[in-house]
């Protein structure tokens, strides 16, 4: 089968699919494997969304979705009416940011790292669909696992966990939080 012919194909499953399509999936469909159909993906990426299309094609975790292209936001938003989700807050920030730095990680040792219950922060993320449950600590009591989501991926722009920007700290779960808020507002 010619290369165009694949790429049509794959244009076709990923739209057709509408949520991000795995690349194991791709591969099970187009009998290819994992390695050929990376190396199609990337060069099919660089192609479609360097055309200066509407529609580009974005990774997520090994996924893949088209999306409309983010410069012509402006135009897209006047055809929807655009509901203003509540912004998160500091606290869901900072739990947020806690589980995507420690993942999996339990409720209470985001709260020891945070000095304070993290109930609604954690309840809220899960609400959004930031976080999951990842399972559960093999301990007395089985406390439950956090981790973050596709979608948490999707909403910051990342393509997997791997691209989160590095720490200048040696250990995250040393952090004092109140201290650096101090040391920011000097």
């Amino acid at each position: 089968m010619e290369i165009s012919t694949i790429e049509s194909i794959i244009e076709s499953l990923i739209f057709s699919y509408g949520d991000a399509l795995s690349l194991d999936k791709i591969c099970e469909i187009l009998e290819l494997d994992k390695k050929t159909a990376r190396n199609l993906m990337k060069n099919f990426m660089d192609s479609y969304n360097n055309s200066g299309r509407g529609i580009i094609i974005r990774e997520i975790n090994e996924k893949y979705q088209m999306c409309s292209n983010p410069k012509y936001f402006d135009y897209v938003s006047k055809l929807y009416q655009i509901r203003q989700k509540q912004a998160l807050s500091q606290a869901a920030y900072e739990v947020l940011s806690i589980i995507a730095y420690n993942q999996p990680i339990t409720k209470a040792k985001i709260e020891q790292i945070r000095g304070v219950n993290s109930d609604s922060a954690v309840t809220r993320l899960l609400e959004r669909n930031l976080v999951r449950e990842a399972g559960k600590l093999d301990v007395p009591g089985r406390p439950r696992l956090y981790e973050t989501t596709d979608e948490f991926l999707k909403c910051f722009g990342f393509k997997s966990v791997r691209d989160l920007p590095m720490l200048d700290i040696q250990d995250l779960s040393e952090l004092n939080l109140e201290e650096l808020m101090e040391e920011d507002s000097k």
